[in-house]
């Protein structure tokens, strides 16, 4: 045999051995993708890592949902690691209160996240009222290691698409290595970090928030013009009162001060040193125009003190502008400035710098057509249209949590900031359990007499209604004898009560309990700025309780007609609590009174406690004793046998679970025993009175 023959074996099982390495190869290489794609499959998807991404998180934790975040960089709240530029947050951390009550702790502690974990607040960083933004990735690094969240970091997510398939709708998310991840339901909660501009000739001679020099000294003796008079343009301006020659701010609106509007996103007292600057002509000023409307053009022009040339910039209009050679910011006469004919004209003088401090805006570049939820209708069409649940518009099952869901309350409350979407994202989720695992919304069953005590407590200790003012407020279901308490509903979802939380509507209707300030605009540190008489509640300024008593639960065409600053619409019945100044709503005769009044109204019995004697009184002069004499007395909860107070009490959700039948809670064979004893056919309740 011939070297050649004795060879061609040889070279065959090399070449069966090459080709079964690849099979082999091939086939590992497609089950790890198998693999990959089956571990990138997801209950819910939360996108970003924010404050509003691991607060649903820790929700989804709890629940012990299949569910991942997903965030770009390499830590939770990057966004804080850059901004605010000067370094300074605006929600407080009051850590003093005079008060161990946690929940209500929460109602002056602006930084911290809902959990289990009493301990896990934003104070354990730092003890500052005004904290540092350095802190706060801190604490959400300390907020995710410490609850065991699931985060991938360096995820950064370039596509959304919705896929449609037999089992329903989904969504696939890819990143920037192609990888795709898919799930039931996308959580948004990338907040806004995409820079608002405008548009305008001359703008790219503009400097942007996102990239100023934040050294004050770089500002040395210069003419510094902010567009904006939001706390981002305040904060700049206050960081060069002591370096700049002059600061001035412009916008399209006048400031809005927060102590006048109630809004927590309006100009804070923290950031105002400029107002004073302005108001006592030290060289600072505020002036409103339309942005969209202005100009920016350059000169060169001597500058002594360098013995050359130095680039100004001076504000025109687009209009004058473009009647002169053209438009843009090159080529330009003195004609063309406003400060050329008219000689008063206010910002004739040139500046050094013209910085942009107009806020930020959504993301929505990531999303395709089927996925991206349209532009809101206001705030400038910066955030995404959503339903009163926190659901994007022609978006089902995609929600957005955070600072982007703020198009629902904007310039109403405190959804855009974490002391407020810590409860939005608390109500979706509780949304979620409903829909898709079959679990009713959170609620608390009280007997009817107990209604009173814990509406009181909700009102002097809830975070959630306190924090989102007309937002999300206590449905209170009544059933006769008992009743269930539902928290923190979105109100504006009202009619669709009953679908989202899972919680039927007896024909005994519903109270709803919500925290509002007045719709009258007035002078918030006049003389006459408060009402202190109860009998005029409903004229109340500050914040207050209200209480709304429906029938039947409102309409959606009714929930649209609502009188103007109402965040309901017209009820069968309301009462407002007078506003107090400790805010503190536990005086007998001015809150309380009033209110148990007004409960009995809407359940039509008598809520007072009483005596034992006193029941045995009204037992047989009343065919229908109160309700407390009904659930105490009557069913042997007085007097024990042996002469001894009773000292153990049923647990009250126990006491809920009792069938009363009657049509306010009295057992049907009450009656009998009534007449047998020959008691009174009277009510014992006047509701003239």
């Amino acid at each position: 045999m011939s070297t050649r023959d004795r060879l061609i074996p040889k070279v065959m099982d090399l070449r069966i051995s090459y080709l079964t390495f690849i099979l082999i190869g091939c086939a590992h290489c497609l089950l790890n993708n198998h693999n990959q794609n089956a571990s990138n499959h997801f209950e819910y998807c939360v996108l970003g890592a924010g404050p509003a991404g691991l607060q649903m998180g820790h929700f989804l934790s709890k629940a012990n949902r299949d569910y991942v975040i997903l965030e770009r960089n390499s830590g939770p709240g990057s966004f804080f690691n850059k901004y605010p530029r000067h370094r300074k947050l605006i929600s407080i951390n009051k850590m003093n209160t005079g008060r161990e009550n946690p929940e209500f702790n929460l109602r002056h502690d602006w930084n911290s996240l809902l959990s289990d974990k009493p301990d896990l607040l934003f104070k354990r960083v730092s003890s500052e009222f005004y904290p540092s933004a350095d802190g706060f990735p801190v604490y959400l690094s300390m907020f995710e290691k410490e609850l065991g969240l699931r985060v991938r970091y360096g995820v950064d997510i370039g596509k959304i698409r919705a896929r449609h398939s037999d089992t329903g709708r989904s969504y696939v998310l890819t990143d920037q290595n192609a990888s795709d991840y898919t799930c039931r339901v996308l959580l948004v909660a990338t907040g806004l970090w995409v820079p608002q501009t405008v548009d305008f000739a001359g703008s790219d001679l503009v400097e942007g928030y996102e990239s100023i020099s934040v050294n004050p000294a770089d500002y040395k003796d210069e003419a510094v013009l902010i567009l904006g008079k939001g706390n981002a343009a305040f904060e700049t301006a206050q960081s060069l009162l002591g370096w700049a020659g002059r600061v001035h701010m412009l916008s399209n609106n006048p400031v809005r001060l927060a102590w006048q509007t109630h809004y927590v996103g309006d100009l804070r007292a923290v950031n105002n040193d400029v107002l004073d600057t302005y108001q006592l002509k030290s060289l600072d000023g505020l002036l409103e125009a339309k942005l969209e409307k202005l100009a920016i053009v350059e000169f060169q022009e001597q500058d002594w003190k360098r013995k050359g040339t130095k680039r100004k910039l001076y504000l025109t209009t687009q209009k004058l502008l473009e009647s002169g050679k053209g438009n843009n910011s090159s080529g330009v006469s003195r004609e063309m400035l406003l400060g050329f004919h008219s000689d008063n004209f206010a910002v004739r003088a040139p500046y050094d710098r013209v910085i942009r401090c107009i806020g930020f805006r959504f993301n929505f570049s990531i999303f395709d057509s089927c996925a991206r939820p349209p532009n809101s209708d206001n705030a400038k069409g910066r955030l995404p249209q959503l339903t009163a649940w926190y659901e994007g518009v022609n978006t089902p099952d995609l929600f957005v949590l955070g600072t982007a869901a703020h198009s629902r309350d904007y310039r109403l409350s405190a959804g855009g900031f974490v002391h407020g979407f810590r409860y939005t994202a608390r109500a979706v989720h509780r949304v979620l359990e409903q829909r898709y695992h079959g679990n009713t919304w959170h609620s608390t069953e009280l007997l009817t007499t107990q209604l009173m005590s814990w509406a009181l407590k909700r009102i002097n200790e809830a975070s959630g209604i306190y924090q989102m003012v007309g937002v999300l407020g206590d449905v209170i279901l009544l059933r006769g004898a008992r009743c269930e308490y539902v928290e923190e509903f979105p109100l504006q979802a009202l009619p669709q009560f009953s679908s989202i939380s899972g919680h039927k509507v007896s024909n005994h209707g519903v109270i709803v309990l919500v925290l509002q300030y007045g719709t009258k605009k007035i002078d918030f540190l006049g003389k006459n700025r408060s009402q202190n008489d109860w009998t005029k509640a409903w004229l109340s300024n500050f914040l207050h309780p209200v209480f709304y008593y429906y029938d039947k639960l409102p309409t959606e065409e009714e929930m649209k007609l609502r009188p103007k600053g109402w965040p309901l619409p017209r009820p069968t019945a309301i009462h407002h609590s007078i506003e107090d100044f400790l805010a503190e709503w536990d005086a007998p005769v001015s809150h309380i009174q009033p209110i148990r009044r007004f409960f009995e109204h809407c359940v039509q019995t008598d809520l007072r406690s009483f005596y034992a004697d006193s029941c045995f009184q009204l037992s047989l002069t009343h065919r229908k004793p109160p309700l407390f004499c009904q659930h105490g007395y009557l069913k042997r909860q007085g007097v024990t046998h042996n002469n001894q107070p009773q000292q153990d009490f049923e647990d009250p959700v126990v006491m809920a679970k009792e069938q009363d039948t009657g049509p306010f809670g009295v057992d049907n064979a009450f009656p009998k025993y009534l007449g047998q004893a020959g008691a009174s056919l009277s009510s014992g309740l006047k509701l003239h009175v």
